[in-house]
C-alpha cells in the first residue's frame, strides 16, 4: 500500500470535520504536561468540541479550497485543531480559559463562522458568553418586569386590594382645599 493511500483517509477525516464546523481553532500544545493535556481534552469533550493532533501537511491538504485555507500560515510547529459544529465561540472560550492556567498552550488563530482571526481575535471571541448564557440573560431581563409587577400586585392584595388604595387616595384629596386661582392679568390695549 502506498503512503498516499494511508494518508488519504486522514485528510478526508479532517475535511469532513471542518466541512460543517462553525469554528476551527489551531493551537500549539508544546510544553503541556500529560495531566494538563488530559484535563484540556476532558474540558473540550464536555463542550462537544473535537480536538485532535494532526500533521501539518495533512491539515494543509484538507484546508485547500475551504474556508480554513487562510489558516495555512499558522501550520508551523506542532499543531492541534479544535472544531465545533454546535457553538461558534466554544473552542475559543475553552482554549483561552485553559491557557490562562497553562501558559504553554498557545492559540495560533482560527475561523469563527467563516471569518478568520489571529490569536488576539480569538481571545476577544473567547469573551463572548455561550449561547445558553445569552438566552438565560435575555429571559432574566424579560422576566424582571413581570416579577416586579407581580410583587406590586401582591403588595396591593396585602393592603386590602386596589379599592382600599383608591378610597385612601380620595380621602386625602377630599381633606385638602382647592388651590386658589391666580389673579388674571389685565389685558393690554
Amino acid at each position: 500500500m502506498a503512503k498516499v493511500d494511508l494518508k488519504k483517509p486522514i485528510v478526508e477525516e479532517i475535511a469532513a470535520n471542518i466541512k460543517d464546523a462553525q469554528s476551527v481553532v489551531l493551537v500549539d500544545y508544546r510544553g503541556l504536561t500529560v495531566e494538563q493535556d488530559t484535563e484540556l481534552r476532558k474540558q473540550l469533550r464536555e463542550a462537544d468540541i473535537t480536538y485532535k493532533v494532526y500533521k501539518n501537511t495533512m491539515m494543509n491538504f484538507a484546508f485547500k479550497g475551504t474556508d480554513c485555507e487562510c489558516l495555512m500560515p499558522y501550520l508551523e510547529g506542532p499543531s492541534a485543531i479544535a472544531i465545533s459544529t454546535t457553538d461558534a465561540t466554544a473552542p475559543a472560550r475553552v482554549l483561552c480559559k485553559f491557557a490562562k492556567g497553562a501558559p504553554k498552550l498557545e492559540v495560533k488563530g482560527g475561523i469563527v463562522e467563516g471569518a478568520a482571526y489571529d490569536a488576539d481575535g480569538i481571545a476577544e471571541i473567547a469573551k463572548i458568553p455561550s449561547r445558553d448564557e445569552l438566552i438565560s440573560k435575555l429571559l432574566g431581563s424579560i422576566q424582571s418586569p413581570i416579577t416586579n409587577f407581580a410583587r406590586v400586585m401582591n403588595q396591593l392584595a396585602e393592603k386590602g386590594g386596589a379599592g382600599e388604595c383608591i378610597a385612601a387616595k380620595e380621602a386625602e384629596t377630599a381633606g385638602e382645599e382647592a388651590p386658589e386661582a391666580a389673579p388674571e392679568a389685565p389685558a393690554a390695549e
